[in-house]
């Protein structure tokens, strides 16, 4: 409802002025209720409100969700890195899940779309409105002002079954802020109804949007849910694959100065005509070899460890290192066998995994949509009514004449005899649907072989890790032969440097094979479903 005011300027001046005041006290008053900061508190509290009750426990943990208002890179990350620039496993996990870039991406990529769902359910939440005009005009036959307002709420009612209520309530105020004895203050009560009695009808078609619009926001806690997973588990692998390539420093150093000592000995002995000059030459040589190869694998740590920080948002030029205890640790846990066999990984897979559940579930989506489009190829038949009431005379607003309202009730048909776009919308459902339905035999597949995959990885990095051991004894035995061997004048130099260049690869060969068993043993536990990242970013194995 609106109506407008009008008068003459020389016999309401002062009217008039009041008017402009009372509507810009209105208009300034409601530009400052809220502040840019209550309004970004109202979001959050509306966003979080949603992701807590559609969070359900065999998601994860509900943790390390809420995006920051600050960036990464500010001072934070520092403050948070521990004394002595040490970063055990948990602080690299932990700082990676607080300031990671990509992380933070997820976060927000999760926070909009609940922030979207807040809109949605808006289009059907009471919705207050209010305007207000006033205009000044002057002519050759006069001056005039035209003045209008109206307050007022609507709100849209929607039914699983298809019924579409909406109703509204405005107030007409303009003319009760003049002061005019003659104007009054009214509203207006309008109602209407659309209940489709056969076919899709409007109601069917809104609700349809919500209900998707809510499904989506689940969608996407699990898919965040699972990015938690696979970010944590490349988080470790990263972590442990720093600290082998600074163990292989340490290796290729450890051998550096074994062959330093090893060719002192040479040059004495050749000095003192015990030894041939070509076993010194070819010692030297291996000598640099060996030199080099320590240059290149402290470039590689470097670089390796650069990129690590660049994943947790630390500064590159930060003095940060690793715990080398953890690798410690890592080696006294030791090989361990799976815990399931290749068919209860499978199924706990299938049954877990919520990447899965996404496809599933958008299946049923297909689904509903399909029988939806359906209903729109035949009869629409709506059964429709409305309701207008208005408030009695002078400035009685509140009070409603209901029994001199307007009624209407009726039907209204739509006959199918043009059904192009309708036809088009059907077959195209029925496309997603055999397309949805290929996707998840696929995923279903994929997640199978993903599997016998991780289990197959799990148990061939346990074999290696024993077969690379014995290897290594050997490797060790075998430079202890070569030195008294060499000592007694019954070996080679080319031998002993043999024996070394051997110990050094088995050294190596029985580290990677020992993170490659752990970085294993989490891509198994993450692909079948069971790992679950808890609030300081570390993993846990649910059970069955």
């Amino acid at each position: 409802m609106r109506t407008e005011w009008r008068k003459r300027l020389p016999l309401c001046r002062l009217r008039w002025g009041a008017l402009w005041i009372g509507g810009l006290c209105v208009v300034l008053g409601l530009a400052g209720g809220c502040s840019r900061e209550q309004y970004k508190a109202q979001a959050d509290e509306e966003v979080y409100k949603i992701l807590e009750s559609k969070w359900q426990d065999d998601f994860g943990q509900m943790a390390n969700y809420r995006v920051e208002d600050t960036g990464p890179n500010d001072l934070r990350v520092l403050e948070v890195v521990p004394p002595g620039g040490v970063l055990k496993l948990a602080d690299a996990v932990e700082i990676a899940t607080q300031f990671s870039r990509e992380y933070q991406s997820q976060k927000e990529s999760l926070y909009l779309a609940a922030l979207d769902l807040t809109l949605t359910r808006h289009r059907y939440a009471p919705q207050w409105f209010g305007t207000f005009d006033a205009f000044y005009a002057s002519s050759g036959a006069g001056e005039d002002i035209t003045a209008g307002a109206e307050a007022g709420v609507n709100k849209t009612f929607l039914f699983a079954n298809g019924m579409q209520v909406t109703s509204g309530l405005a107030v007409d105020w303009a003319r009760f802020l003049t002061g005019d004895p003659q104007t009054t203050l009214g509203s207006v009560l309008t109602s209407t109804l659309a209940f489709p009695l056969l076919g899709s009808g409007a109601g069917l078609s809104a609700w349809e949007n919500l209900t998707q619009a809510e499904r989506n926001v689940l969608y996407r806690i699990r898919t965040f849910n699972r990015y938690r997973q696979t970010f944590v588990v490349s988080i470790i692998s990263d972590y442990y694959r720093v600290l082998q390539q600074r163990e292989t420093v340490s290796i290729q150093q450890a051998s550096y100065r074994r062959l330093v000592e090893s060719t002192n000995q040479l040059r004495m002995e050749v000095e003192v005509g015990q030894r041939p000059a070509y076993d010194l030459g070819e010692a030297e040589q291996r000598l640099l070899s060996a030199e080099q190869s320590l240059v290149s694998a402290r470039q590689r740590y470097e670089q390796t460890l650069d990129r690590f920080k660049v994943r947790l948002a630390l500064p590159t030029d930060i003095d940060v290192s690793l715990d080398p205890n953890e690798l410690t640790a890592l080696a006294d846990l030791g090989i361990s066998p799976p815990e399931y066999t290749e068919v209860e990984a499978t199924e706990l897979a299938l049954d877990r995994r919520l990447d899965l559940a996404n496809t599933r579930d958008g299946l049923y989506d297909a689904e509903r949509k399909l029988e939806l489009a359906a209903k729109g190829l035949g009869v629409q038949l709506n059964l429709i009514g409305s309701a207008n009431v208005a408030s009695e005379p002078e400035t009685k607003f509140a009070s409603l004449q209901f029994d001199e309202g307007r009624y209407r009730l009726g039907m209204e048909a739509d006959l199918p005899l043009d059904r192009k776009a309708e036809r088009n919308a059907y077959r195209e459902a029925l496309i997603t649907v055999q397309q949805r339905y290929r996707s998840y035999d696929e995923q279903v597949d994929e997640v199978k072989l993903g599997v016998r995959q991780a289990y197959r990885d799990l148990a061939e990095t346990a074999e290696s890790h024993r077969i690379q051991q014995i290897g290594l004894n050997l490797a060790r035995r075998r430079v202890e032969v070569e030195k008294l061997s060499l000592q007694y004048g019954r070996g080679t130099v080319r031998l002993l440097l043999d024996s070394e260049d051997a110990l050094v690869r088995a050294q190596n060969d029985v580290l990677g094979a020992l993170v490659d068993h752990m970085i294993a043993k989490l891509s198994f536990f993450r692909d079948i479903g069971v790992l679950q990242v808890r609030p300081d970013g570390m993993w846990e194995q649910t059970a069955q």
